[in-house]
């Protein structure tokens, strides 16, 4: 059995999780961290029965305590960081889905992942579907010349552009090897700035966040005469569950910094 500390055990991610690592058979939880509803049943919060693990708020703490092997974050994007390095020093093995770290903080992940010798698992999404998406949008980067993603979040989402959407367009410059051309060229004389989005390699990146709206992303590719949309919808956190759960059992046999469900499916 995996032992499994859940952080962010109380927000509508962390109960997920929460739920799926109870239901199945190669894992057990073992601690749960929230800086809400402290002394909480994490089960019972989820809404699968008691757990016997109760909510506590301090995370090195409850690493300790609770002997975990791995500690899935669904946090915040302000405490993310802080809480990786914290599973590194107590030596428990991190599967972070929290988004709105950037490339300098993947870079300092990789090297104190490597100074603790504690592997460390991110992904941006962990729906199987986003993976394809991203997989497909590579191949058509080599062939379409120009770009653009609109992501639609809910609106308590604290990040803008999305890990997805972030991790997407590094896919398509990847695939690419040379920025997109600015479709519309540069927003100068804009009646609203930043009307034209964000832009990652030549991508505009258009980030909305609105009530109704779960986690959505589409990408649009252009050329002369055609265009070629690629979307995936999230209907349920639900569908998020069977890629972490491949994470918690696989981060430990990894080494370093592993970013992308991709790298593991």
């Amino acid at each position: 059995m995996i032992r499994v500390l859940v952080s962010g055990a109380a927000g509508r991610m962390g109960r997920e999780v929460v739920k799926a690592i109870m239901a199945d058979g190669e894992t057990e939880l073992c601690g749960a961290v929230d800086a809400n509803l402290a002394n909480s049943d994490a089960g019972e919060l989820a809404g699968c029965g008691k757990s016997s693990v109760l909510l506590q708020t301090d995370l090195a703490a409850a690493l300790r305590e609770s002997r975990a092997d791995v500690a899935v974050d669904f946090s915040t994007p302000s405490a993310v960081r802080a809480n990786i390095q914290t599973m590194l020093d107590c030596g428990v093995a991190p599967v972070i889905g929290t988004t709105g770290l950037g490339e300098n903080d993947l870079a300092e992940i990789e090297a104190a992942s490597r100074l603790a010798n504690v592997p460390v698992f991110i992904a941006p999404n962990f729906a199987i579907g986003a993976v394809l998406m991203m997989r497909f949008a590579a191949e058509c980067a080599k062939l379409f010349d120009t770009a653009e993603i609109i992501e639609y979040h809910h609106d308590k989402k604290l990040d803008a552009p999305s890990g997805t959407a972030f991790k997407t367009a590094q896919v398509m410059r990847e695939s690419r090897g040379e920025d997109f051309a600015r479709a519309g060229g540069d927003e100068d004389g804009s009646t609203a700035p930043h009307s034209r989005g964000g832009k990652i390699g030549g991508i505009a990146i258009h980030s909305v966040r609105l009530a109704g709206y779960l986690a959505h992303q589409e990408v649009i590719f252009g050329m002369a005469g055609q265009t070629l949309n690629i979307r995936h919808d999230t209907i349920t956190r639900e569908c998020y569950m069977p890629g972490v759960l491949r994470a918690v059992k696989a981060v430990r046999s990894l080494q370093g910094l592993t970013y992308g469900l991709e790298n593991i499916l």
